[in-house]
């Protein structure tokens, strides 16, 4: 079992940035790959980032690529979301995620484990 609680959203003018946490709870933190998912209104949720356990792999969406950066401290058992030059489209619930594996997935099915999610809000 793991427990997930992110923090770090808020409200941020386009072109600003924001970093994101989640800590995590548990002893095997780094058998976890780990994501990063959001949900504006409206819309399904959609894949954002994803970490294998070491941190040698990583998987972003097309549309994040280059502004966005995912990094891990094992020892904190802690994932980040680096957020650069935000855009208003980039507003939703941003959600930490984690799985028992070491491949990285892009589908919300594939993860076990949720966190409440942290509001972020990009104004123009």
């Amino acid at each position: 079992q793991v427990q997930l609680v992110e923090s770090g959203g808020g409200l941020v003018q386009a072109g600003g940035s924001l970093r994101l946490s989640c800590a995590a709870s548990g002893r095997t933190f780094s058998s976890y790959a780990m994501s990063w998912f959001r949900q504006a209104p409206g819309k399904e949720r959609e894949f954002v980032a994803a970490l294998s356990p070491s941190g040698g792999s990583t998987n972003y969406a097309d549309s994040v690529k280059g502004r966005f950066t995912i990094s891990r401290d094992n020892a904190k058992n802690t994932v980040y979301l680096q957020m650069n030059s935000l855009k208003p489209e980039d507003t939703a619930v941003y959600y930490c995620a984690a799985r028992v594996s070491t491949i990285v997935a892009n589908t919300p099915v594939a993860y076990g484990y949720w966190g409440q999610g942290t509001q972020v809000t990009v104004s123009s």
